[in-house]
């Protein structure tokens, strides 16, 4: 008994301080209450002036950085239609023309040619005159061998040798009578030569007073086009130039392939306006929509909406 009581009374102490420590912590928790509920509430209008500061200013990730909704497609539809566009005046302006740069292309040809033909008759004809002065140099060449040989028949000694000599003679007189056939041949032929030269002659005058004419005629139409051909030209190097150069090179080819030049058309009539071909309306609506370059079925033509065509032209 007398071990007990000891154990007991120090016990006693922990147990008070166990008890003492919440008290300590409510005594402090008391003071941050009462000085939460002396601090002073914001007023009413207040609040309401900084609510409405902050849903007048958005944020500014919105405002600097807010992303571009453009459509690639129609943006490229846009610039196909626009050198269109451009190209058909330049080929309108062409037109005016007509077919007056191939005539004097072919007349220059024309022209050329017979120059060239005139050139080897004249050419032909002083062949056939040296000919002729030749002939006759071997004619007179052979009279004197025959008078040559007619001295020497005279102081022949011999049967032998008076038949040597008058085979000689025989042989040059037939070389005379040679000369003399080649020397009408010859002339005949110049007599033909020179009716070619004079038909050639009078036909290329001809050809150049029509060149000159067709000439001065065509130099009158580009004089009057030039200017506006090489400012719309100009333009055409600047639209292409924003074109990518696959797109570049099959509208050319579409161009070059067409009869009437157009590789971008618009729809006339639910139609293509290229081959007039009826188009399916859901195809309309794709081409309305702008999403996607879609081309003819029948021509291979790039096709675009009445609206897009309208706001070009």
């Amino acid at each position: 008994m007398a071990t007990a009581k000891p154990a007991s009374k120090k016990k006693a102490p922990a147990t008070k301080a166990a008890k003492a420590q919440p008290a300590k912590d409510t005594k402090a928790a008391k003071p941050a209450k009462k000085a939460a509920a002396k601090a002073p509430a914001k007023p009413k209008a207040a609040v309401k002036a900084t609510e409405e500061k902050a849903a007048a200013t958005p944020p500014a990730a919105v405002t600097k950085n807010a992303p571009k909704t453009t459509n690639v497609v129609e943006e490229k539809l846009m610039a196909l239609y626009s050198l269109q566009v451009i190209d058909a005046k330049i080929d309108k302006i062409r037109t005016v023309r007509g077919e007056l740069p191939l005539e004097v292309r072919d007349l220059e040809d024309d022209i050329e040619g017979l120059d060239t033909r005139v050139n080897n008759y004249k050419e032909e004809l002083k062949a056939l005159e040296t000919e002729i002065s030749a002939r006759r140099q071997a004619i007179k060449d052979a009279k004197e061998l025959i008078k040559k040989y007619a001295e020497q028949q005279k102081n022949v000694r011999n049967n032998r040798e008076f038949e040597s000599l008058n085979k000689e003679v025989e042989f040059q007189n037939l070389e005379i009578q040679l000369s003399e056939k080649r020397i009408k041949e010859f002339e005949a032929q110049i007599v033909l030569k020179k009716q070619e030269i004079e038909e050639a002659e009078v036909r290329l005058d001809d050809r150049k007073k029509d060149f000159e004419h067709k000439k001065d005629e065509l130099d009158e139409i580009i004089k009057e086009t030039q200017k506006e051909e090489d400012e719309l030209a100009k333009k055409s190097k600047k639209a292409e130039a924003v074109i990518e150069d696959r797109l570049l090179s099959a509208y050319k080819r579409i161009r070059e392939n067409a009869r009437n030049g157009l590789a971008v058309v618009a729809i006339e009539r639910e139609s293509c306006g290229g081959c007039f071909n009826q188009i399916p309306p859901q195809r309309q609506l794709d081409i309305r929509t702008r999403k996607k370059i879609i081309v003819c079925e029948h021509c291979g033509r790039i096709l675009v909406d009445n609206d897009l065509a309208d706001e070009l032209a």
